[in-house]
């Protein structure tokens, strides 16, 4: 069995075309363009990227957005106030503010700051409260872009058994939320495991879908998985590969080349996941800007 390829990138593409067009339509018809404020404090190598691929993302499909860059000695209170002034201008429909932030800054406190109709990352208590119960709420851009992965690659979790692999606020826990509400696209039965899990393999050994998050490269082997099984692997992790020419290179959480042996479909690592978190991001801001059309 050679594993089809879910290529998080192909799915992002088509998901933002669908977006360029929505938004096209919402400046024509309702004069309304939906804009994204991005709080970047410090200089940060990672966050930097990150931060110029939702710039890009946002150019792409005709998101208005303004990066606000802060020094890395911007004091707690300094920042809070910032994003106050974008909670209370009209013109910004999300906001976001990048992480990590330096360590005398209080991410809790930063992210409570937000408003909960502009937190676009899916990560203020009131949006993570309203997932569990199963009210309308951001979902958190990396979780969502697996369902969509599983949806748009025929391989809808439901009534499927789904094992999630790592318990982090970001990946794991919303993702076992999101997948075990009784909506389309969901109704899966999810077991969690983690580093309290004795043994792992147990559970994954049972699961028609296995999402691998543990933040760990080759947590996921070939002999932890059947035959026919869907892999989503969330992890990015840098290996020593001298032989390259950066020194190093990117892996998941799993072992693509044995797993996808014996898997039905598996998304690679780079090229799955990562594309699908800044669309679902574009996507959330979209939607945050269609709800003050009441």
């Amino acid at each position: 069995m050679v594993a089809e390829i879910i290529s998080g990138k192909e799915i992002a593409e088509s998901i933002r075309a669908e977006l360029k067009d929505e938004i096209a339509k919402l400046k024509a018809e309702k004069n309304l363009t939906p804009g994204l404020g991005v709080i970047l404090v410090g200089e940060d190598p990672a966050s930097q990227v990150y931060v110029g691929q939702k710039s890009k993302g946002c150019e792409e499909v005709g998101i208005f957005e303004e990066t606000i860059r802060m020094p890395e000695d911007t004091s707690e209170q300094t920042l809070l106030d910032k994003i106050n002034e974008l909670n209370n201008d009209p013109k910004f429909h999300g906001i976001l503010v990048q992480l990590p932030l330096p360590k005398h800054i209080d991410e809790k406190k930063v992210i409570n700051t937000i408003s909960p109709e502009k937190d676009v990352d899916g990560f203020h208590p009131v949006n993570v409260g309203k997932l569990m119960i199963g009210e309308k709420a951001f979902l958190p851009c990396t979780p969502h872009g697996v369902q969509q992965m599983l949806i748009r690659s025929g391989n809808d979790p439901a009534g499927k058994h789904v094992v999630v692999v790592g318990r982090s606020n970001i990946v794991g826990k919303p993702m076992t939320n999101i997948l075990l509400q009784k909506k389309d696209g969901a109704n899966a039965t999810v077991t969690i495991c983690h580093t309290g899990t004795p043994d792992i393999s147990k559970f994954t050994k049972e699961a028609d879908i296995v999402i691998a998050a543990a933040g760990r490269p080759n947590t996921i082997t070939a002999d932890m998985v059947k035959d026919g099984v869907v892999v989503i692997d969330v992890g990015v992790n840098r290996v020593d590969a001298p032989e390259t020419k950066r020194g190093f290179r990117l892996v998941g959480d799993v072992d693509f080349e044995a797993v996808k042996e014996k898997a039905k479909a598996i998304s690679p690592v780079p090229g799955g996941v990562g594309p699908m978190t800044v669309t679902m991001l574009l996507v959330n801001t979209t939607e945050s800007a269609k709800r003050t059309l009441g």
